[in-house]
């Protein structure tokens, strides 16, 4: 039982952490900034722009650097979201063309502590390793979940040593009138 109201409380937790941050996307002018004590008063400057046009958007996973082991994909996602329902993430990876090349996959998690641990024992693989050429691989973000993406070769060490996982939670769409 206790247990459960734990969950209860964590779920709430979540919840109204993330009303916080979707009520937070204001967009600030230089004249009104914020003064919180800390040097966070760019922030909205710098995210102002970004994704947040009034339909979904195509999203390139990485931008110009695509799906590859080294690149920092948390801190990619920290600096292009906030990502919104319906939005698409696309996957772009080179597929394998003999066995010394190092091949990539999607792998969705299904919860953090396995995300954090780049335990793939639970994962769900999206996309194999020849499913990122061309336009590559597409994912829609359908709920409002989090997400926590991760590439699944290697048995975890592209996850872990190569950087590549982020997690995204999407939010709502402003309503425009």
């Amino acid at each position: 039982m206790g247990l459960k109201q734990a969950q209860v409380l964590i779920l709430l937790l979540t919840a109204a952490s993330m009303v916080a941050v979707g009520m937070a996307d204001k967009k600030i002018s230089a004249t009104q900034r914020w003064n919180f004590g800390f040097n966070y008063t760019d922030w909205f400057a710098k995210h102002q722009n970004n994704n947040t046009g009034s339909g979904p958007n195509r999203i390139i996973v990485g931008g110009s650097a695509k799906w590859q082991f080294g690149f920092n994909y948390t801190d990619w996602a920290m600096k292009n979201g906030p990502f919104y329902l319906n939005d698409t993430l696309v996957f772009k990876y080179d597929p394998p063309v003999d066995n010394s090349s190092h091949p990539h996959s999607v792998y969705l998690f299904t919860n953090f502590w396995s995300f954090l641990n780049c335990d793939l024992t639970r994962a769900r693989q999206l996309a194999d390793p020849t499913q990122g050429g061309g336009e590559g691989f597409e994912f829609r973000l359908k709920r409002w979940q989090p997400y926590f993406f991760a590439c699944g070769e290697s048995n975890g060490v592209h996850c872990n040593q190569g950087l590549m996982k982020f997690a995204v939670m999407p939010l709502f769409r402003r309503w425009h009138g």
